[in-house]
């Protein structure tokens, strides 16, 4: 009887760690620019679970929303955070779609749209993004690079989906999707 308890523990934990990286970082850095503002570069591989696959199939477009605070200098962070209500300091969202017709898929920033043959490479667009200016010139000082700390993190925007969608998504785990907060390796421009 303990046997059969232990492998079902052990089960658990492993389909519980499948799951818990369906959003992982390959790439976090910073760099301070001459101006003051802070240029981040990110990567990320994302895996959707079975419904989220499953919904984007069917038409669902999913919304994603890469999120940026400052930790350091302690100060400017704070005010930062009161300024914006304690949100992310900068945060850029993504959209996936798939196209039935043409079999591909698309990746929307914005106004601005990339096509894949492949879910695999679009999902690796998602979260890609290279000199993003997440802060206004002067917030910085760029003389004192080692002086500066941040995070980021990428998460499935519950709020783009449609309302039974949300409904479906508030408490369930297999429609949640987001990366731990990662630490920026922060470097000098120069």
């Amino acid at each position: 009887m303990k046997n059969i308890s232990l492998i079902g523990l052990l089960l658990c934990c492993l389909a519980t760690a499948a799951w818990a990286d369906t959003i992982a970082s390959r790439r976090a850095e910073a760099e301070v620019m001459p101006d003051g503002t802070l240029s981040v570069s990110t990567r990320f591989l994302t895996r959707l679970t079975p419904s989220l696959n499953e919904a984007l199939q069917q038409g669902v477009v999913l919304g994603f929303r890469l999120e940026f605070q400052l930790i350091k200098p302690r100060t400017t962070a704070y005010y930062l955070s009161l300024r914006e209500w304690f949100d992310p300091h900068a945060q850029i969202g993504f959209k996936l779609a798939y196209q039935p017709l043409t079999g591909r898929y698309r990746v929307s920033i914005g106004s601005l749209s990339n096509y894949y043959p492949t879910l695999r490479e679009a999902l690796a667009s998602i979260g890609a993004i290279q000199g993003w200016r997440v802060l206004n010139a002067g917030t910085l000082d760029p003389k004192k690079p080692g002086n500066v700390a941040g995070q980021v993190r990428l998460l499935l925007d519950i709020s783009e989906l449609p309302k039974p969608f949300q409904m479906n998504a508030l408490g369930s785990d297999d429609w949640t999707l987001e990366s731990d907060w990662i630490k920026l390796d922060v470097k000098d421009a120069n």
